[in-house]
């Protein structure tokens, strides 16, 4: 994991990993990923993640956006608005390949937010646009924190359906998230959140945290939900 590659236990988000462990054993022992990893996931379960995350990181794109608006200086205004511009350019146009190539289950008409789904991009849009930007920023930050360190693991299973079946439909897509480029990425997402930290008060670092895991429990969620879908009431 990200955090054993450090021993300063004083960095803020040392104590915003540890203040989440719980919420992450959970992420860990989710069935979507296990299922994921293992390449047994139905195919129509793996589609609708990907229509939710494709919704998903239009919205988180903005909020992105919004935060290197933000941002004290013009580096950090770079590293979000790159960040800003993969997940609308080149995350996106992964997922509609995927949506697209003929691997997965057609699907009839577009598919709208689940309810996680709109509530963790209303969330971090909201807070991008109100909130301090540190606050914004711990906020963002689960999104590639939490899947870097999913990712890592994620990979090496994915490696291994990937000898098996070289053409598995998602193995491939699996794999990408424990590329160095993304686990850079979120080395330095984390190190942004750290600098916001220490000329924080006390209580903006009270609001990161609190922002932190409340980013922590949607990704838990939004991972659970493709699995086990909360429909809309009927309109």
């Amino acid at each position: 994991m990200l955090h054993a590659h450090t021993t300063n236990t004083d960095l803020f988000t040392d104590h915003l990993w540890d203040r989440t462990k719980v919420l992450r054993s959970a992420i860990d022992e989710l069935e979507f990923l296990r299922h994921l990893g293992e390449g047994t996931l139905p195919l129509e379960v793996f589609r609708t993640y990907i229509e939710q995350d494709s919704l998903y990181l239009t919205g988180y794109s903005k909020a992105l956006a919004i935060l290197a608006a933000k941002s004290p200086d013009p580096q950090t205004a770079a590293f979000w608005a790159t960040s800003s511009a993969n997940a609308a350019a080149v995350e996106s146009a992964m997922h509609e390949g995927m949506l697209t190539g003929g691997a997965l289950p057609p699907r009839q008409g577009e598919p709208e937010h689940s309810q996680t789904c709109l509530a963790y991009v209303s969330y971090l849009i909201a807070a991008a646009a109100t909130e301090s930007y540190a606050v914004a920023a711990a906020a963002a930050l689960p999104c590639f924190w939490i899947y870097a360190d999913v990712g890592r693991g994620l990979a090496e299973s994915a490696a291994k359906v990937i000898a098996a079946d070289a053409a598995h439909p998602y193995a491939q897509w699996v794999a990408t998230y424990g590329a160095p480029e993304f686990q850079q990425s979120a080395a330095t997402a984390r190190s942004l959140v750290d600098a916001a930290a220490e000329s924080a008060s006390e209580g903006e670092r009270a609001a990161m945290e609190k922002a932190f895991v409340l980013a922590v429990r949607y990704e838990l969620m939004f991972w659970d939900t493709a699995l086990h879908p909360q429909p809309w009431p009927a309109a």
